[in-house]
């Protein structure tokens, strides 16, 4: 149950009881009705701004109104208080038998409390992480890796129906220098001596097994060979040898992704795919011969003051021509994003979801006129930006350079503080501010270290249930059970952490919505926060304590409030990827 939802029901057939409201209904915008936690919690539990929104069509002063639609929510027996506030706000205390039934709702629901229909099974597909297969993941990768999978993990739990994808950019000219950097590492596996790798190509260690193996299966046969024959076998070598690495490196970061899409098959037959993509825009008139004028700043690689063939991207929210086809008949990197985007538009999806570095940002307005023109503005294409990830080791910033091969893997970084802190860290800020990763930070135990803190929480909420079954040994902890005895709860601590529980499935629609994962993080935060106070009240209070040996069914009632907290902070961390302990060691 969802506490806001069903209150904005409430309100609204209040609202339709009134003869004002009646009368006009026809001209009234129910839309604009809000239904909320008041800003003041000391206000009330529910707080609603309809006497506002429908005071003006209704001709009528808000507060006036307000009396009216309060005399109504009085008649409503899960309301224990309402009162108006300010111009016209209305606030509304509820009855302690409403939040125990709806702690008894949490109870039956476990961890689907709070999974949301708001998706409709609207097909969205989510594309993060996607570097080019030139060496293991670095830590620049893994904020949008994270980001990427926990907003797909989102959006499927509230009703969407995800698909978490990879696309490989396995084409173009930097394949073309690590399949060199390979050959080089191949004539070293071979015994020639092969000096300091040249400037330009990868230095890398994680190239040595990939020369090692190839000279193991070939001899000295692709030595022998011309570049136009060794190259083809050396590149599918590399590219598969790089792809396994970097599955595993996800892996190790509970990343995984149902689709890897390789960009060599938009180049395959002809390059078919993208044939077919500028075929499709130019049957809708965005395609035409012409010339770029040169653009401000740095020359891009694929401009050319020759007549080229282009995508009138403007008439579709761009703010540039773009260049499709080059003068020599060859097609630019654009037009592969273009054909790219139609297989996923071909394949079904509403809406494509991008997560890309902060680096590119200029991406956005053309991959937005990309949707536009292949869809026909029928699919929704968002690019979610992340920041940059400043990683500090001993006070001091690390610094990456993956062309010179020193760069800090994603790997190091989850074997040296676990999976769990990079996972949950990367999510503790918007994925649009910069981020500073402090190892020492994410390694402590305290409240200061959020992942430890909410994994705390809920490592306390099974340590409740191991104490109960201590004190009686044939204590009914089943859902079904707990979930009848919500009577004993009461007190307004109590109360208080039943209302944060609530919260929760108006935050993962709002996160939903917004395509912000980070809240989630927040939200488990905030929950663990008033669990962890909940239970030092109950040091100094021992009546609030969760299991009082001499008394079953208090315990009983309380084991059913643990129970809860302990459902939603599995669910959110789940969410985020982040496992939800027994116990902490």
């Amino acid at each position: 149950m969802n506490l806001f939802t069903d209150f904005e029901a409430r309100i609204k057939t209040a609202l339709e009881q009134i003869d004002l409201v009646r009368d006009k209904r026809s001209e009234l915008d129910f839309g604009r009705i809000a239904v909320e936690p008041p800003r003041d919690a000391s206000h009330g539990d529910v707080a609603t701004n309809a006497a506002m929104a429908l005071a003006k069509p209704l001709g009528t002063n808000p507060r006036a109104l307000a009396d009216v639609i309060i005399a109504k929510l009085r008649e409503d027996a899960d309301v224990a208080d309402v009162s108006v506030a300010g111009p016209g706000f209305i606030n509304i205390r509820l009855a302690v038998g409403y939040w125990q039934q709806l702690l008894a709702s949490m109870i039956g629901a476990g961890t689907d409390y709070g999974r949301s229909t708001l998706g409709a099974g609207r097909k969205v597909n989510v594309e993060y992480v996607s570097a080019n297969p030139t060496g293991p993941m670095h830590v620049g990768h893994c904020r949008g890796a994270v980001v990427g999978d926990a907003l797909a993990n989102l959006l499927a739990f509230a009703g969407y129906g995800v698909e978490k994808e990879y696309y490989i950019n396995d084409a173009g000219s930097q394949i073309d220098v690590l399949a060199r950097s390979v050959f080089l590492r191949y004539r070293e596996a071979l015994g020639e001596r092969i000096g300091e790798i040249p400037s330009g190509l990868y230095p890398g260690d994680y190239l040595v097994p990939v020369g090692q193996s190839l000279a193991a299966d070939y001899g000295v046969r692709l030595h022998n060979m011309p570049e136009d024959q060794w190259m083809p076998i050396v590149k599918d070598r590399t590219i598969d040898a790089m792809m396994v690495m970097i599955r595993e490196d996800l892996a190790a970061l509970n990343v995984h992704h149902d689709i890897f899409f390789s960009e060599r098959t938009l180049h395959a037959n002809g390059a078919a795919a993208i044939r077919t993509a500028i075929n499709d825009l130019t049957f809708k008139g965005f395609v035409y011969k012409g010339t770029l004028p040169p653009p401000k700043g740095q020359l891009p690689e694929d401009w050319e003051d020759r007549e080229q063939t282009l995508f009138r991207s403007t008439e579709v929210g761009d703010d540039m021509v773009r260049p499709l086809i080059k003068s020599d008949g060859s097609y630019t990197y654009f037009a592969a994003d273009v054909a790219y985007f139609k297989n996923k538009f071909d394949r079904g999806f509403d809406e494509m979801i991008y997560v890309l570095g902060a680096d590119h940002g200029g991406y956005v307005k053309r991959l937005e006129a990309v949707a536009r023109g292949v869809s026909d503005a029928k699919a929704k294409l968002t690019v979610l930006l992340c920041q940059l990830v400043k990683l500090y080791r001993n006070g001091e910033p690390v610094k990456m350079s993956k062309r010179s091969g020193d760069f800090v893997t994603l790997r190091e970084v989850v074997e040296e503080v676990g999976r769990d802190s990079v996972r949950f860290m990367m999510l503790y800020r918007k994925n649009s501010e910069p981020l500073d990763f402090d190892f020492a930070k994410v390694t402590e135990q305290s409240k200061d270290n959020p992942v430890f803190y909410v994994q705390y929480a809920h490592a306390r909420c099974m340590s409740v249930f191991r104490q109960a079954r201590e004190a009686f040994g044939d204590l009914d902890v089943s859902p079904e059970e707990l979930a009848q005895t919500v009577a004993g709860i009461g007190d307004p601590a109590e109360l208080q952490l039943v209302a944060k529980l609530a919260e929760f499935p108006r935050m993962v629609e709002a996160a939903a919505q917004s395509q912000e994962p980070h809240r989630v993080a927040f939200y488990l935060y905030d929950l663990a926060s008033s669990f962890h106070a909940h239970w030092n009240k109950g040091k100094d209070q021992p009546e609030l304590r969760f299991v009082n040996d001499k008394n079953r069914e208090s315990t009983i009632a309380r084991l059913g409030l643990v129970y809860a907290v302990a459902s939603v902070l599995k669910s959110g961390l789940a969410i985020t990827g982040t496992a939800a302990p027994d116990e902490m060691r």
